[in-house]
C-alpha cells in the first residue's frame, strides 16, 4: 500500500484555525473564576455547626417579626428581603436563589452548586480526590455536604429526601416563605381543638 496522506482531525483543524497571538484570555476556566467562591463555600462547611446555631436564632427572630411582615405585606417585603438574602447567601454559600433552601439539611453546602443540580446526594462520578467529575478543580458539593452535616447538631437531616426543585419559586425569598409557613403552622397548632 502506498502511503496515503492522513485526513486531518477536527481537533487539529481547530488548533490551526486559532490565531497565535500574545493575548491569553484570563478567567476562561469556570473553576479559575470561582476559586474564591470555593474558598468561602468550604469555610461555610467547616463552620457549619456555628452557622446552624446562628441560623436557628435568625429564623426565630424572623418568626417573631411575622406580625411586621404581615402588616407590611409579605409581597411588599419580598423585594428588599430578597435583595439582602441574595447577597448574604450568595457570598457565604454561592446561593442560586432556588427559593427552597436546604442548607440546614446539607451541612451548609448548597446542592444547587452541583453542575448537575442534584438535590439528594452525589452522582456516580465523584473523583477519588473528592472533586467533581464535571469541574475537576471543584470539590464535590455532596462530599462537602456530608462533611458539614456531620458537624451539625441535626446531622441526620441530610438523610431526608428532598423534593425536586419547584422552578416557580426561583428568585424568591426562602426566608420569608419559611417564616410564613412556620407562622401558619404555629397558628394551626394553637387553634382550639388542634391535635396535641
Amino acid at each position: 500500500m502506498a502511503d496515503q496522506p492522513t485526513k486531518p482531525t477536527q481537533a487539529s483543524l481547530n488548533k490551526k484555525a486559532v490565531q497565535n497571538t500574545a493575548y491569553k484570555p484570563s478567567g476562561v476556566s469556570a473553576t479559575g473564576r470561582n476559586a474564591r467562591r470555593f474558598a468561602v463555600r468550604l469555610w461555610a462547611v467547616r463552620h457549619s455547626r456555628g452557622l446552624e446555631w446562628f441560623y436557628a436564632r435568625f429564623a426565630d427572630l424572623f418568626l417573631r417579626l411575622h406580625p411586621v411582615w404581615k402588616a407590611i405585606g409579605y409581597d411588599r417585603a419580598e423585594r428588599p428581603v430578597k435583595f439582602i438574602e441574595k447577597h448574604v447567601k450568595g457570598f457565604l454559600f454561592d446561593c442560586r436563589m432556588c427559593g427552597q433552601c436546604v442548607l440546614s439539611s446539607t451541612g451548609m453546602s448548597c446542592p444547587m452548586n452541583c453542575p448537575k443540580q442534584l438535590r439528594n446526594g452525589p452522582c456516580g462520578g465523584v473523583r477519588a480526590n473528592g472533586n467533581c467529575e464535571v469541574e475537576p478543580d471543584m470539590p464535590c458539593v455532596w462530599v462537602q455536604a456530608w462533611n458539614g452535616s456531620q458537624q451539625m447538631v441535626e446531622n441526620q437531616a441530610i438523610l431526608t429526601v428532598q423534593k425536586p426543585v419547584d422552578q416557580s419559586l426561583r428568585e424568591t425569598s426562602a426566608w420569608l416563605r419559611v417564616t410564613a409557613t412556620a407562622a401558619a403552622d404555629r397558628t394551626a397548632a394553637a387553634a382550639p381543638g388542634a391535635p396535641q
